[in-house]
């Protein structure tokens, strides 16, 4: 992977994403499961963009 391309980072796993937002695995559930948070399920399991995880919640601080 390119180091210079940080936004291409694939976060796997509700628990993975509730650490990165600081939320607890309920909370990114809930948020995950009504499109509030940038994220995809696919299969079972979801997957986020590190950088659109933080930017979103950058956004949103301001």
């Amino acid at each position: 992977m390119n180091e210079n391309n940080d936004d291409m980072e694939l976060v796997w796993g509700l628990s993975a994403i509730a650490k990165i937002i600081g939320r607890t695995v309920r909370q990114t559930h809930y948020m995950l499961s009504n499109g509030l948070l940038p994220a995809k399920q696919i299969g079972n399991r979801w997957v986020a963009e590190r950088g659109k995880l933080i930017r979103f919640f950058m956004e949103d601080a301001a």
